[in-house]
């Protein structure tokens, strides 16, 4: 998939942002298996038919989905595919335990095929992580707190004597395990979930929670701390999409609104009400587009119109969002009361809207209220409006996790919220006393998500939309099932039954007067026709049209006007076909006679012409034959030849002369011709690496600026070589038989000119901190851009997939084709040749600190050694040294990092004896809190053991007594 013509890297980043949001935002739904459970709107944002950026605005993430799901439902993929496709060793790091354990997933997991597609999903997600570019300890925070979110759901709590609140003993483990993930202390964890610590006139007063408010306690901070992580990525992937242009470059800009549809479930709660508000601000938007906009138009354009009635949702917007007897101002009035409750908010609302006509009063002991929407009726459940509107979590929660060890939860709750909802991280030293936070904080759900709509709604009303209708075909799933009654319901929610209506009344097509005579001036087979509104109208009484109409600046027509204008075109165009077939018949049969005479004059003279060489050749032998007799008969015995006089010797010139002479001018050599076979393509991607220059501009005069600047990146990219990449490359001391350092693109070429089809070779970019990938294919060498990444992933560019490493990199392509061709990688070009290696000038890196302890030992012998084969390395290595210093590269270190590397030499022997064990192992990141998270799931394993072995001892004793108690009956 490509968004735009320039595949760029950028391009395949904000390609792998829609799979990464889908895992942490959809679900499975009754409805559907990946349902969103959010609304997006991306921008992208283009500069001449290349896209420069993009930005991600989220609405409505449904945060009550982790604590509870419907039955036939399910919690977000992420939890699913994590626990699919992490790997037992890696459970153990994040501390995750059989997915049937975790009471937030109900218990419930997937059969085999299903977990084999979830694991697939799960490397899918963290590819689109590298190739976005989030870093590892990121990842590891991410879903260290991701694996807390589940431990924490099954921590329960039991009573005590003085009615005060303890974890039960089967749960102690889950707490010390989730305290690990969140990377904060067990004890203050526990207080934060038992009792609520309030400050009033300076003294701290703690109030004890009873049961049932434990446990919503537990359950607001695991949405508020999932909330937070989605927040988190989407201002993450903002900040890495951002366009890194101008400020006062003007950017064009598409934007893609992706958002729920309209829901009637069995139970609708909270968010149902908010996702049909969304919708009905839609709808709304729809109809005035293409309702009021067009009648509009035509009453501009002077037209006779006849309005079109149609449904007009304004009265339900105006039910939900006027002030102050709205429903969300009256959900917001209610959620200000700490003792009001769902049903109060339901009795009030039968009391201010008990007279409107989309509202209907139910009469039921459980708070249920009606609203009749655009699309249907729909009965809310009010049970947990209140709660979900408010959103808060314990106050002393946020002040214990903005001190957690894991640096991302931290900067999760000191992040400010805000006025439409939006995440946005504090770049600044973070302050646990801050007003600001707590002034946004206050706005409840509904508020936040009523700002949201009103700027999404200004953004779609400045911009020319263009509407996509999905239509679900049936409800149980199923491919080739058609619900007819179902489809009909979608059309009349979507309003496509009065677009088509209005299709069908209105004029659909509206030309302007210069866009229809350019395009149809054919029609009155006329030339040099004026682009004006007479020569419309002209155009249009040669045909048989009736029912269009004129405007002011455009013409109107209905939707079958522009079939019968096509089909006029057509009949012209079979036309002209005929005219073209018989001029072009009567052209060729001219050419061909022309022909046919020019063939016949020359056959004729090339007869004339070899009957006078004929005889020509004639006459030349009876001459050659009277010459010959002639000889023999004046034949005489040849005389001896006489010795030539010797000539005189040279004498030499004056050095005067010899100063005059100019001297012959220095021939520039003239490159070879490249073969055919190298000859760059469109899919070369480094194509400015190395410019060859032919003989007018060799004769030039060099430009020492730009050969400084030359330099100076040639410089930058060997410093960046040996800083980051040296440890990351070299395996056992040495390259791998791919790596050919930093040659040239004539050079790459050169050693793969003779290779099998496959052969392939990397190579360190000359002017660019980076490599190139050189591939020999079947017509010519394609050479392969390969970017290193903010985070330290590899990617060849145009490719959507990162690399660890270019160990990695290579042999994944050794199995998967380079994209457009899709060619693998099959025979590394070796460095065994009777030339130096290529990587020689990198080399010095891998061995410096033995070769300079080599130099103060054995001075002698690398005099020696410099007249030999490590001649070229050593005089490489001196390349790298300061102007007129020592060849020594000790002598340029100060004492402090002379002894520091003396130590690390020493050190580093015994590490490389441990990394030539397993040559591909990596220092990774860990949780803070590992060992702490490792006891608290051993616990939780004694424990779970402990009550297996109880329960079997239960079974055994019992059978005994039965088999007693049966022996005493007999």
């Amino acid at each position: 998939m490509e968004l735009c013509k320039a595949n760029s890297q950028l391009e395949q980043q904000i390609l792998q942002v829609n799979p990464l949001l889908e895992a942490f935002g959809n679900a499975q739904t009754v409805m559907n298996d990946n349902s969103s459970r959010f609304g997006k709107y991306i921008q992208l944002r283009f500069q001449n038919s290349s896209v420069k950026g993009a930005k991600i605005n989220e609405y409505l993430l449904e945060k009550s989905r982790v604590v509870h799901q419907d039955e036939g439902e399910q919690n977000f993929h992420i939890f699913y595919f994590m626990l699919a496709g992490i790997s037992t060793e890696d459970k153990e790091i994040y501390g995750l335990l059989d997915p049937t354990r975790y009471r937030y997933l109900n218990g419930r997991f997937g059969q085999e095929d299903v977990v084999q597609a979830w694991r697939v999903k799960y490397a899918e997600v963290c590819n689109a992580m590298d190739m976005v570019g989030f870093e590892e300890q990121e990842k590891v925070d991410m879903m260290t707190i991701l694996a807390g979110i589940l431990s924490l759901g099954n921590i329960t709590f039991e009573t005590t004597d003085s009615d005060a609140l303890k974890v039960s003993e089967a749960s102690r483990g889950w707490l010390k395990a989730t305290a690990g993930q969140f990377g904060v202390q067990e004890e203050d964890l526990l207080k934060s979930l038992t009792c609520t610590t309030s400050v009033t006139r300076g003294e701290a007063i703690q109030r004890l929670h009873n049961q049932q408010q434990a446990e919503d306690a537990r359950d607001s901070i695991a949405k508020v701390a999932y909330g937070r992580v989605f927040g988190w990525i989407v201002s993450k992937v903002n900040e890495l999409l951002a366009p890194k242009v101008d400020c006062d470059v003007e950017l064009n800009e598409i934007g893609i609104l992706d958002i729920f549809g309209f829901e009637n479930f069995a139970v609708n709660r909270f968010e149902q009400l908010c996702i049909n508000l969304a919708n009905e601000q839609l709808q709304y938007f729809f109809n005035h587009h293409i309702f009021l906009m067009e009648q509009k138009e035509y009453k501009e354009e002077g037209i006779t119109w006849e309005t079109i009635s149609f449904k007009d949702n304004k009265p339900i917007l105006d039910l939900f969002l006027t002030k102050p007897i709205g429903i969300l101002s009256l959900l917001d009035e209610q959620s200000a009361f700490p003792q009001a409750t769902d049903r109060d908010f339901v009795d009030k609302l039968n009391s201010k809207f008990k007279t409107a006509p989309n509202f209907e009063v139910v009469r039921n002991h459980t708070p249920l209220f009606t609203i009749v929407h655009y699309a249907g009726k729909v009965q809310y459940n009010a049970s947990g409006f209140l709660e979900k509107n408010r959103d808060t979590i314990p106050a002393n929660i946020r002040e214990l996790f903005i001190n957690s060890v894991t640096p991302l939860l931290s900067v999760l709750f000191a992040a400010t919220i805000s006025r439409t909802g939006t995440l946005m991280p504090r770049k600044a030293k973070l302050q646990v006393a801050d007003d600001n936070f707590n002034s946004t904080r206050k706005q409840s759900v509904g508020a936040q998500f009523k700002h949201s709509l009103a700027v999404l709604m200004e953004k779609m009303f400045a911009a020319g939309p263009h509407f996509v209708r999905c239509i679900k075909p049936n409800r149980s799933k199923q491919p080739d099932q058609l619900d007819s009654k179902l489809v009909m319901d979608q059309l009349r929610y979507n309003g496509l039954m009065e677009t088509i209506r209005i299709r069908r009344d209105g004029f659909s097509w509206r030309p302007a007067f210069k866009e229809f005579a350019e395009r149809y001036n054919i029609l009155l087979l006329k030339p040099d026709l004026p682009l004006d509104k007479s020569s419309c109208v002209s155009i249009l009484n040669s045909t048989e049209l009736s029912g269009w109409k004129c405007g002011s600046c455009r013409l109107f027509f209905k939707y079958w006007h522009q079939e019968e204008l096509a089909r006029l075109l057509e009949r012209l165009g079979r036309a002209a076909l005929v005219i073209q077939k018989n001029y072009r018949a009567r052209i060729c049969r001219r050419r061909y006679l022309s022909l046919l005479a020019e063939i016949r004059r020359q056959r004729q003279a090339q007869r004339e012409r070899e009957e006078r060489e004929e005889e020509e050749r004639r006459r030349q032998q009876l001459e050659d034959e009277r010459k010959r007799r002639l000889e023999q008969e004046n034949l005489r015995p040849a005389s001896p030849p006489v010795p030539l006089p010797r000539k005189k010797k040279p004498e030499p010139r004056p050095r005067s002369v010899l100063s005059t002479v100019p001297k012959a001018a220095h021939l520039v050599p003239v490159p070879r011709p490249r073969s055919k076979l190298f000859e760059a393509t469109p899919f070369d991607n480094e194509l400015n690496e190395n410019v060859h220059l032919d003989a007018s501009l060799m004769l030039q005069p060099i430009d020492e600026e730009r050969m400084k600047e030359k330099h100076l990146k040639k410089t930058n990219t060997i410093r960046w070589f040996r800083e980051t990449q040296v440890r990351k490359l070299t395996r056992d001391g040495g390259f791998p038989s791919w790596f050919h350092g930093m040659i040239t693109r004539r050079q790459a070429e050169d050693l793969l000119i003779d290779k099998p089809l496959g052969c392939f070779l990397v190579r360190v970019g000359q002017s660019r901190e980076g490599y190139t990938l050189t591939f020999r294919g079947a017509d010519r060498c394609r050479h392969y851009m390969v970017e290193m990444q903010s985070n330290g992933k590899y990617v060849i560019l145009g490719e959507d997939r990162a690399h660890s490493s270019l160990t990695d990199l290579v042999q994944y392509h050794t199995q998967v084709g380079i994209k457009p061709f899709m060619e693998l990688l099959t025979l590394p070009c070796g460095q065994m040749c009777d030339q130096e290696p290529d990587y020689e000038e990198l080399k010095a890196f891998t061995s410096s600190s033995s070769s300079s302890s080599a130099a103060v030992e054995h001075p002698a012998e690398d005099q020696d050694m410099d007249t030999g084969s490590h001649k070229v390395h050593l005089q490489m290595q001196r390349l790298f040294l300061p102007p007129g210093g020592s060849s020594n590269p000790e002598s340029h270190k100060p004492p402090v990092l002379k002894r520091i590397s003396d130590r690390r030499r020493r050190v580093e022997p015994a590490q490389m004896e441990h990394k030539d064990d397993d040559p591909t192992r990596e220092s990774r990141p860990f949780p803070r809190l590992y060992p702490s998270i490792r006891l608290a799931m051993r616990e939780i394993q004694q424990i779970q053991q402990h009550f297996q072995q109880s329960q079997d001892q239960i079974q055994v004793s019992s059978g005994k007594a039965l088999s007693l108690w049966k022996r005493t009956d007999a």
